[in-house]
């Protein structure tokens, strides 16, 4: 894996970037304090913005380091930020295996841009960075987001049973995808 650190990525209808703290107030409005998008995040929703601007403060700083993706993503035409995408585990970045994460606000869901932000992400990590391979989870309540890593070419891995309890104390499977860089390689000699 080469470590080049959160890139401005564009795709047709967003900008992808980092955070700035200017964007806390548009973040708490758009999802993070929405409880019908924590349901489905390892978080729960702030009770105020200081709350997400305190996050933010932090996750700025995780910019120094080379090896932090996170992602902002825009719409280019409005400038409105609906969510966020980035290497959740640095784990086995030394392997080149990459984990994503991403939460997207709930008037976002339905159009698409969690595809194509993670299209954009993978092909970042695959031709630029060097992944070998990419992976990430969603909750079984939350088929929709099983159905964005299969449309990016993700393979169904397994189930990981009772693996996360939420804040009702109700536990649930993480359904985990991933793709590999021979597999990502595959994909775009057909679609060339």
């Amino acid at each position: 894996m080469v470590y080049k650190g959160t890139k401005k990525l564009e795709t047709n209808r967003l900008i992808l970037r980092k955070f700035k703290i200017e964007d806390a107030n548009c973040m708490y409005n758009n999802w993070a304090s929405n409880p019908n998008v924590s349901k489905y995040v390892t978080w729960e929703p702030h009770k105020d913005v200081s709350e997400t601007k305190a996050l933010l403060e932090e996750w700025i700083k995780k910019y120094n380091d080379i090896d932090t993706y996170k992602w902002v993503a825009e719409i280019k035409d409005t400038k409105e930020i609906i969510g966020s995408i980035d290497v959740v585990s640095k784990k086995f970045l030394k392997f080149g295996a990459c984990e994503i994460g991403y939460c997207y606000g709930e008037k976002y869901w339905n159009k698409g841009y969690a595809t194509e932000c993670l299209i954009a992400v993978m092909k970042y990590l695959f031709d630029e960075c060097d992944a070998y391979v990419i992976n990430a989870k969603h909750l079984s309540e939350n088929p929709a987001s099983g159905k964005v890593m299969q449309k990016c070419g993700m393979k169904y891995e397994g189930t990981l049973r009772a693996r996360y309890v939420d804040s009702d104390g109700v536990r649930n499977d993480l359904l985990s995808y991933s793709i590999t860089k021979d597999e990502y390689e595959k994909i775009k000699e057909m679609n060339a």
